[in-house]
């Protein structure tokens, strides 16, 4: 059970490119795997299943689904399944690839909250991104959606670093990859594992300084950024901070500084999302500063608080995107100033309407119990951490409903200038108002965290208690939300709403993180890229110089050792071989003259003696007894001669 939840929508995901020749079964597949999965999701929630590999004798790769998991695998599927069938519905370009993508991206998602210790979290990890860089990329004939997916994945990887420091620290500490097994680490190495884990979760979850990623992200189709932002990407970073932080409390520093991180995110984003001119990046800076608020909450000691936010940011910002993508849809363009939809989109006016409440953490949503949770755990820990995470949702509900209002907040019809200026496929289909139906439909349900009976669920579901509120909190709580609605209000009426009385080069570079991607580029990119310039010129002149110098020397070292060698050595060989062949000359020379010579001259006598001797074979008696005679004359003076 525990790999067959990620192990089905990535072999969907698949699947899918099966069934290219036949689209039109396509959406009904992917939403039958996301809705199986959640069924299966839902049935690992309850038995908990687990399971493990060994990879070697060290390394044991693990699943386990306990905790705060139990709720991750049930809220990524039910949140996927709505986004997968608007996605079905009204993308186009490349759909089966699209589908296939986010199945697998939802896949890889349940495998890194499903993983049990650091070698299956960094496989599932870097999934994750490498999904998210080809789903940002989607329209790849866009180079601005090629550097865009590019930028979102080098920023992320970034961080990733940290979570390889943290997992490599963990091995050398305990001996063991195994979440379990952190509390053997010594303070020292425990420190150090804290902070990669920092590193990774701020990055992955769009914190300071990495929060400009989101807006390349915005390149990417609706849908992506829908599931992107809600129960997938964005979320890990804070999954793992909820998964990990009660074994890394003890580090001094740890929980202090992923409060501070978290509230400098819900400020900064905060402050970004009320000065956006354009509706997806507003969203996405509301991204950023709600995770920071879910950081504030684990700084804060309370992970259950932090959880309980997570799921139901997931809802409604899901539905926001999604309500985004049909206003742009229909206006051609993302600029709030040039939507005010109401009228023209009444039922998606009314469903992003819902969604923009929860954001703003109106009693009795579910949003609302979430944040005032967080404001409780934060006055708990300090004074000030509470005040600025008051601020933090003044701000938040000052940017919903400047979304909201001037998205879809029109007071009356549309005139015909603004009626020409809508796409002709203004109306909405059946599908896409069923999946924003279904995420409202959720964020209502989730008013029931407001039940004293959910209270001890939740904690049940996130280790960790809940804290102890004060009925004041919530006062003050609703009065920030009202404050920042009457602003909103009176800022519509004056005009001031679109720009905030802000020249348009000031609002903009405002609005771009608060100047963050240009002191980044000033102060990092810029040096960094004059660094290399430099280097490379010291390459080019000094080392690569020398190099060029050395291989000059080595040719005129190696034309010497050539010359003297044809002098000495090749000499030498020359004139062995001239005497070699003198000598075989010779030898041939005497060996005609003299051996061949010899034996010739022998085969000649031999045949003058036999052709002599052939003459005396007359065949007369009286011839025969004369040599007979002279051979015993003959033998007798030999004897004589003997004596």
């Amino acid at each position: 059970m525990a790999l067959a939840l990620p192990l089905l929508p990535i072999l969907g995901g698949g699947g899918l490119l099966l069934l290219r020749r036949r689209p039109h079964r396509v959406a009904l597949v992917a939403v039958t795997v996301v809705l199986v999965t959640l069924a299966l999701g839902l049935w690992a929630a309850f038995s908990e299943p687990s399971m493990s590999w060994r990879w070697s004798p060290r390394i044991e790769l693990s699943l386990a689904v306990t905790g705060f998991t139990r709720v991750m695998v049930v809220l990524v599927p039910l949140i996927a399944a709505p986004v997968m069938a608007y996605a079905a519905a009204t993308e186009r370009e490349g759909r089966v690839r699209l589908l296939g993508l986010l199945l697998t991206f939802v896949g890889a998602m349940l495998l890194l909250v499903s993983a049990a210790d650091f070698v299956t979290l960094l496989i599932a990890w870097e999934l994750v991104g490498f999904i998210s860089w080809a789903l940002i990329a989607h329209r790849w004939r866009d180079p601005i959606a090629v550097r865009s997916a590019a930028q979102a994945f080098v920023t992320t990887q970034l961080g990733d670093i940290g979570l390889y420091v943290a997992a490599g620290v963990a091995f050398a500490a305990t001996g063991s990859f195994a979440f379990a097994d952190l509390h053997r680490a010594d303070a020292t190495l425990l420190a150090v594992i804290g902070g990669g884990v920092l590193l990774a979760a701020a990055a992955k979850s769009a914190q300071l300084p990495f929060s400009p990623w989101l807006f390349a992200a915005m390149a990417g189709p609706t849908p992506v950024s829908a599931l992107l932002h809600s129960a997938t990407m964005v979320a890990a970073g804070a999954y793992l901070l909820i998964r990990l932080a009660p074994t890394l409390a003890p580090i001094p520093w740890f929980l202090p500084s992923v409060a501070a991180v978290g509230l400098a995110t819900a400020l900064a984003g905060g402050l970004v999302a009320t000065l956006q001119t354009d509706a997806k990046r507003t969203l996405a800076a509301s991204t950023s500063a709600q995770y920071g608020l879910m950081f504030v909450a684990v700084g804060a000691g309370s992970v259950a608080a932090s959880g309980a936010q997570l799921v139901t940011h997931a809802a409604f910002k899901a539905l926001l995107f999604l309500g985004a993508g049909i206003a742009i849809h229909a206006a051609g363009t993302g600029r709030l100033a040039r939507l005010h939809l109401g009228m023209a989109l009444p039922r998606v006016a009314l469903l992003s309407g819902l969604a923009a409440l929860a954001l703003a953490a109106l009693p009795p949503l579910g949003g609302a119990w979430t944040k005032e949770q967080i404001l409780a755990a934060a006055v708990t820990a300090s004074p000030w951490l509470g005040v600025g995470v008051v601020a933090a949702g003044f701000l938040t509900a000052l940017y919903a409903a400047r979304y909201q209002l001037l998205a879809f907040g029109a007071l009356r019809p549309l005139d015909n200038a603004n009626r020409d200026s809508l796409n002709p496929r203004d109306g909405v289909g059946r599908t896409e108002l069923a999946s924003l139906a279904a995420l409202a439909s959720l964020t209502l349900l989730l008013s029931a965290l407001w039940l004293p009976a959910a209270h001890g669920l939740v904690e049940a579901a996130a280790p960790g208690r809940l804290p102890a509120g004060a009925d004041w909190e919530l006062v003050v709580g609703v009065a920030a939300i009202v404050l920042a609605f009457a602003l909103a209000w009176w800022l519509l009426h004056r005009g001031l709403l679109g720009t905030l009385g802000l020249p348009g080069a000031r609002q903009a570079a405002a609005a771009d993180w608060l100047g963050l991607p240009t002191a980044t580029r000033a102060l990092v990119v810029g040096p960094v890229l004059a660094l290399s310039r430099t280097l490379a010129q010291f390459d080019d002149h000094v080392v690569d110089a020398g190099v060029r110098g050395v291989a000059r020397l080595a040719r005129r070292g190696a034309a010497l050792v050539s010359l003297r060698g044809e002098w000495t050595f090749d000499g030498a060989v020359r004139a062995l071989s001239v005497l070699t062949l003198g000598a075989a000359r010779a030898s041939r020379l005497g060996d005609e003259l003299g051996i061949d010579a010899a034996a010739e001259g022998s085969a000649r006598s031999i045949g003058l003696a036999g052709r002599a001797s052939r003459r005396l074979q007359t065949g007369q008696t009286q011839h025969y007894y004369v040599i007979l005679a002279l051979g015993v004359l003959l033998m007798l003076a030999l004897l004589a001669m003997a004596r």
